[in-house]
């Protein structure tokens, strides 16, 4: 019933919404109001903030179209290059002939889309071919296409890194982490010609026993039957998906969002006396940021469950003790694919010691092809985006690459 009540509240509100819009862009300048009111500017803020006040469950557009390479502007396309019901391997391709490193970005599947990743492909994308996991909401993936597990995801992985073809390389953000070493591990035990040549694993949870953060306490408190009993919904007769079991974006949403209430509290009274003073430009940098935050998809009920069991609660690949289609994951095996671990010193999802676990698993990596980084001074996110992303990570990420080519 939880997906329902939502549904209800947000259909209730949507009109609303849609006249707090309205009339904020009565009010703002350059209008009539604007000008003879002298309290406009603020009750303007105000039917803002009422009109952004809800969620959107469609994929952002990325936005891409140009990237600077060199000494000038490359257009970019979006190409599809392969599509399974749950996701599509997007290709950003330039109109350039270059030939530059394959690079594939494995995105969360964690509530929200891959457009998350926004600022990541804009780094890379001009040194780089890069191609973006699009994870589909599972709202709109038909119940005929069946279920989707953690195992489904490690074979996406496979797939994609052979639809790239040999000599690719493979950088997982976040919780991917996981799969993606689990699936380089399968293809280097079967001696796959697609393996990649580098896998960068960026803020990630190998090893969630490792100074514990309130996501993998959270994870721990409760038996897996309490998550799918209380967290598990079912998708509305309206949506493609309708009768799937679905983990809701809204929920994950607003676990995130409850674990720094206060900081987005602050960023929002932020953006209302922005908007007051007329001081656009640091307002629109407040609304691009939540309007790809507030963008939610669901996850499958098999996926997130298996996540939260078999990552978070049993630690499975780190304990050795993950097994995939009949086999045992065994990240010794990797031998050819160098191994960098990225972590954020102040990242209160992922705890410094979580990612770097992988180092210990690759043990049939020699040492000249390892790294790992600590950055300091920035969370979860910073990992993968702003400044410090930019300046301080992706050289050594780009070095990596350069070195394993």
């Amino acid at each position: 019933m939880i997906y329902h009540a939502y549904q209800a509240y947000s259909d209730l509100m949507t009109p609303m919404r849609s006249m707090a819009g309205l009339t904020a862009a009565m009010l703002r300048p350059p209008s009539f109001w604007a000008a003879a009111v002298p309290w406009a500017s603020g009750m303007a803020a105000a039917w803002e903030m009422v009109a952004r006040g809800g969620l959107t469950h469609a994929r952002p557009p990325f936005g891409i179209d140009r990237v600077r390479v060199g000494d000038g502007d490359v257009a970019v396309s979006e190409e599809v290059a392969d599509q399974t019901p749950f996701a599509t391997l997007l290709r950003f391709r330039k109109d350039q002939a270059a030939d530059q490193p394959r690079v594939l970005l494995v995105a969360p599947m964690s509530g929200h889309f891959a457009t998350l990743l926004r600022g990541t492909v804009r780094t890379m994308l001009p040194e780089h071919d890069v191609y973006v996991t699009d994870w589909h909401n599972a709202r709109d993936v038909a119940l005929v296409h069946g279920p989707f597990g953690v195992d489904d995801y490690v074979a996406h992985v496979i797939r994609f890194l052979e639809a790239m073809g040999p000599d690719s390389h493979v950088v997982a953000v976040c919780q991917p982490c996981v799969q993606v070493l689990a699936a380089v591990a399968v293809m280097a035990e079967a001696r796959h010609p697609a393996q990649p040549r580098s896998m960068t694993l960026m803020a990630g949870p190998i090893d969630t026993r490792v100074n514990p953060t309130r996501v993998n306490e959270l994870a721990m408190s409760r038996p897996i039957e309490w998550f799918a009993q209380n967290l598990i919904a079912t998708v509305p007769m309206r949506y493609r998906g309708a009768m799937r079991r679905v983990y809701p974006g809204f929920l994950q949403l607003s676990a995130f969002l409850s674990m720094n209430l206060d900081r987005h509290v602050r960023a929002h009274l932020d953006l209302h006396g922005h908007l007051t003073r007329g001081d656009l430009d640091r307002a629109r940098a407040t609304q691009e940021f939540y309007d790809e935050y507030c963008a939610v998809a669901d996850l499958p009920a098999e996926f997130f469950l298996e996540t939260v069991r078999m990552i978070f609660q049993e630690q499975l690949l780190a304990q050795g003790l993950w097994r995939w289609r009949g086999g045992l994951v065994s990240p010794k095996a990797i031998r050819r694919t160098a191994l960098f671990t990225v972590e954020g010193e102040k990242d209160d999802i992922c705890a410094v010691g979580q990612t770097v676990a992988a180092q210990d698993l690759c043990t049939g990596l020699r040492p000249y092809m390892r790294r790992h980084h600590v950055q300091t001074g920035v969370g979860h996110y910073g990992v993968f985006n702003g400044h410090r992303w930019h300046a301080e990570i992706y050289p050594q990420l780009r070095s990596l690459i350069q070195a394993s080519a």
